[in-house]
């Protein structure tokens, strides 16, 4: 009997095109990809923010216990690894985007994550104070955020790779997979947070940071396992992002000296719109050429220059959200220590760690975004006819305000904890504790979970 052409190969409406299976064969909609692929994703990513929290949250308490350093020296070095493990990624997507691809940075990354949290094993179990420990410790600290920078950009991008936005039930897949990401993301460090601070505080860090190693290395294998499920990209032989966007600031300094009308180059090289034409003047000359140029096309298109000014539109959004960081390094950081000062007694004779307050900034957070997305973007939709409810901007700076809000009642706490401890003779006593519950410190993690709703997921849309 002969076969018919259908099963001879795939049918074009099956094909995802632009991507391929590990063996670089074409991809069947059907047999790969979409929620099966992108649930092995999904899990290596929960296992790197419960390892990356697992540290951040009590990093504070193990710098002043084990490594003897004073409050604002720990605070300091706290700020600076999450700062340095935030502005890695940037290197990271080059490496992914140019280099490795995002499946070999994935594997690469998670491999350098199970390194460093090995050394942090090593170093927690040597003589504290001593310096050996405080090298081995920082070296290892910093090769997690050199990990992290290459695990953050890449697998999300991913995870989104598994589901074709041409295909209208793939798309509203993908709209899903981003809601239940952001939730397990979340929900991860919920529920292992409070379990992570107390064994750090009463039992050993070194068992902390082992449970970490073993989660991470059993997150890679399930991705491993995945490896045959997966749609791969097709990798992109344009320029990368960093040296399009290069490119147009080099010209258009080099042409900042010319007077072509705008209409000149319009008429050689395409149409910038009128709103973009006006904005940023100064990029438009990086249209302009000389002809030889030109003929070896080294010249900037419309759409790097818009590109660019795409990324000057962003700058004021950046510089104004530099403060609302100030906000978040001071839960990972003053916060703890201020509830480690504080009555932490729960039940007579177990008192919670100080760091695991933080999981209500978690807990917020997942109670918090359901109801934004079902009930509040609705509502906010019926007066203001925004697709959104209300507009990034909006939404950002909403979560600006209520972080004011919460340095307020920080502040109002902080005056009344001190004044306890001057009634209480405790102001040169750090290791006494304050007659006042640390309960007191609930409120301003609330809030700061509720800003997060608005500007963190904001900022990310």
């Amino acid at each position: 009997m002969a076969t018919s052409p259908e099963t001879q190969a795939p049918l074009l409406d099956d094909v995802v095109h632009g991507v391929f299976d590990c063996n670089g064969n074409a991809v069947r909609r059907s047999t790969l990809g979409g929620w099966s692929s992108a649930s092995f994703i999904i899990w290596v990513e929960v296992a790197e923010r419960v390892a990356f929290f697992g540290i951040c949250t009590n990093l504070i308490s193990f710098l002043t216990g084990p490594l003897g350093q004073s409050t604002a020296t720990a605070a300091q070095n706290v700020n600076m690894w999450i700062g340095t493990a935030a502005l890695l990624p940037l290197l990271g997507a080059f490496v992914a985007d140019s280099l490795l691809g995002r499946y070999r940075t994935i594997i690469a990354a998670s491999l350098l994550y199970i390194l460093g949290l090995g050394l942090l094993i090593v170093s927690a179990v040597l003589p504290s104070n001593s310096k050996l420990q405080e090298l081995l410790f920082f070296f290892s600290l910093y090769l997690l955020a050199i990990a992290l920078g290459g695990h953050k950009p890449s697998v999300q991008a991913f995870g989104v790779d598994q589901f074709d936005n041409h295909d209208p039930e793939e798309r509203k897949a993908k709209s899903s997979f981003f809601n239940w990401w952001f939730w397990c993301i979340y929900a991860g460090p919920f529920f292992t947070l409070p379990v992570l601070t107390y064994i750090q505080d009463n039992l050993s860090w070194g068992l902390a940071f082992g449970i970490l190693c073993i989660l991470m290395v059993l997150s890679l294998l399930i991705f491993i396992l995945g490896t045959r499920h997966y749609r791969y990209s097709l990798k992109r032989d344009d320029e990368s992002p960093f040296v399009r966007i290069g490119k147009v600031f080099v010209a258009a300094i080099r042409n900042w000296r010319t007077t072509l009308p705008i209409s000149s180059i319009e008429e050689s090289r395409g149409t910038l719109s009128h709103q973009s034409s006006q904005q940023h003047k100064f990029l438009n000359k990086a249209l302009l050429a000389s002809d030889d140029l030109k003929e070896n096309g080294k010249f900037c298109t419309v759409a790097e220059v818009e590109e660019a000014k795409a990324i000057l539109r962003l700058f004021p959004i950046w510089v104004t959200s530099l403060p609302y960081a100030i906000v978040i390094a001071q839960f990972l950081t003053f916060f703890t220590k201020q509830g480690a000062t504080m009555d932490r007694t729960l039940v007579p004779g177990f008192d919670i760690p100080a760091a695991s307050l933080q999981t209500i900034v978690n807990f917020i957070t997942i109670i918090s975004i359901p109801i934004y997305d079902r009930i509040f973007v609705p509502i906010a939709r019926a007066f203001t006819r925004e697709p959104s409810g209300i507009t990034m901007l909006q939404r950002i700076g909403t979560g600006m305000f209520i972080s004011i809000i919460c340095m307020v009642v920080a502040a109002l706490v902080e005056m009344q904890r001190l004044q306890t401890a001057k009634d209480f003779d405790l102001v040169d006593k750090p290791s006494a504790r304050v007659p006042m519950s640390i309960w007191w410190l609930g409120p301003q993690y609330l809030l700061i979970g509720l800003a997060d709703v608005f500007t963190i997921v904001g900022l990310q849309e």
